[in-house]
């Protein structure tokens, strides 16, 4: 069994969703993003959906390099997730952006080598944003497919091979995970 020093933070997490009654789901699988980001070696990476930070930490837990951008539309998931980044000792290695994805994305300069979604649900504007933000070579990991009302056009895009290559998926098979292609 896989120890995860985030496990705290993925409880608070729980806790925050039962007694605000909001969104903010945590990851199943932080241990296998963690993993994931080692691999990987990215040292700039994005994620879309903070909820109070439990996978960004996992990702910036992958490399003692790396940093994280983080975007949460939620102000006091934002808030929570730089008090919990914080008690971990992330605050320098991570940054929290407050805002609605489409906002936050352009100001963003690109070449991250790993980017990981874990919003409601990606739409097809965001999934092709995303694809141009990602270095060739990098890696693209996205929860909540099931919930997208445009899944089939979603993975349609996702499975283009002149795009993408397939990895293994994780957290029981529900997170897709693709590398871009040189």
């Amino acid at each position: 069994m896989t120890i995860d020093p985030f496990s705290a933070i993925q409880s608070a997490t729980r806790t925050h969703r039962r007694s605000h009654g909001c969104g903010a789901y945590t990851f199943e699988d932080g241990p296998a993003l963690t993993s994931m980001a080692a691999a990987s070696g990215a040292r700039r990476i994005l994620e879309l959906g903070t909820a109070l930070g439990y996978t960004a930490c996992c990702l910036a837990a992958g490399h003692p390099e790396a940093r994280v951008d983080t975007i949460e539309g939620d102000p006091d998931h934002a808030r929570l997730a730089l008090e919990q980044i914080g008690s971990v000792g992330l605050s320098d290695r991570i940054t929290v952006h407050h805002g609605d994805f489409a906002a936050v994305l352009p100001a963003l300069a690109g070449g991250y080598g790993l980017i990981f979604f874990d919003g409601f649900a990606p739409d097809i504007i965001v999934l092709e944003w995303l694809t141009e933000v990602l270095d060739p070579g990098g890696m693209l990991v996205c929860a909540n497919l099931g919930l997208a009302s445009n899944r089939r056009h979603l993975m349609a895009l996702l499975d283009d091979t002149a795009v993408w290559m397939k990895e293994d998926p994780i957290e029981g098979g529900a997170t897709v995970v693709r590398v871009k292609r040189r």
